[in-house]
This record gives structure tokens, sequence and C-alpha cells, in this order.
């Protein structure tokens, strides 16, 4: 049975260092290590991770390398963030966020997983981000916090 292949952001990964999100976010690593899921880390999350505690930046070197892909930034998912802004799904500040769903649409996940229910996981966003996605000629995404996956 092929892995579901799952897109997850920098508040995945400092989840694990987090009380209120450590449980979950680690058991979706866990699931990894196992082989159950493939995960993708972007350069955006790594970029995102520089400024953490050391405590964060060091979680994705506990992640097997046969458990996850790189993926880098891209004009392609540049110009589909944009899209999202010019669409109002998020503003500006939220620039980052639609990079990862763009990052994660352009990589073909199944799936981005997030803790970030204020601008990715919640309901009028992923319509938003989803509509765009279909008018731009891409597959909708699942989106999902770590609490609905593992």
């Amino acid at each position: 049975m092929k892995k579901p292949r799952i897109y997850v952001d920098s508040s995945v990964i400092g989840g694990c260092c987090d009380d209120e999100f450590r449980e979950e976010s680690r058991a979706l690593l866990a699931m990894a290590s196992r082989g159950q899921v493939h995960l993708i880390l972007s350069e955006l999350l790594v970029r995102e991770l520089e400024g953490a505690p050391e405590e964060v930046r060091t979680v994705p070197a506990l992640i097997p390398s046969d458990a996850f892909e790189s993926v880098s930034l891209s004009v392609e998912a540049q110009e589909l963030r944009d899209r999202y802004l010019e669409a109002n799904v998020v503003g500006p500040a939220q620039s980052n966020d639609a990079y990862h769903v763009a990052l994660a649409t352009v990589a073909k996940a199944e799936m981005i997983v997030s803790w970030n229910f204020r601008h990715i996981v919640h309901f009028d966003k992923i319509r938003g981000f989803n509509a765009v996605n279909l008018r731009e000629g891409y597959l909708p995404i699942e989106i999902h916090s770590p609490k609905e996956v593992v």
C-alpha cells in the first residue's frame, strides 16, 4: 500500500517541544519513522526554524532520512502563493502560511498537516486555498491538524 505523503509545516516541528501539541506531533513523526507515512519538509520550514530554540531546531535531525523528502522553494510555488494572496485567502502578513500550502500543493502532497488553526487549518481558509488550486489547475489538498491524522 502506498504511504501517504504528508507536508508538515514548522508548527508541527515546534509542536514536538510544546506541552499542548507534543503528543500528536511526536506521534506523527513516529509514524514516519515506522514507515507508515512519508513526510515532506520544505526549505521554508528549515528557514523558519533558524530562529527557533535549539530544542526545536534539532527535531528534523531525529527523522530518519528515508522517512522524508525535501522540497525546495520554487517559482511555481511562489506564483501559487501569490494567487492565494490575490484571492485574499490570507493577508500579506501570512505570506509564509500561503507559501507552505503552495509548496505542499506543487509537491503533490496528499495533505498538509499544521497546528495553525487561524491561517491554514480553518474551514474558510481550506475552501479558499482549494478554490484557487482548482482555478489554477492544481488538485485540491487536504488540510488537517496532527490530531486528525495520528
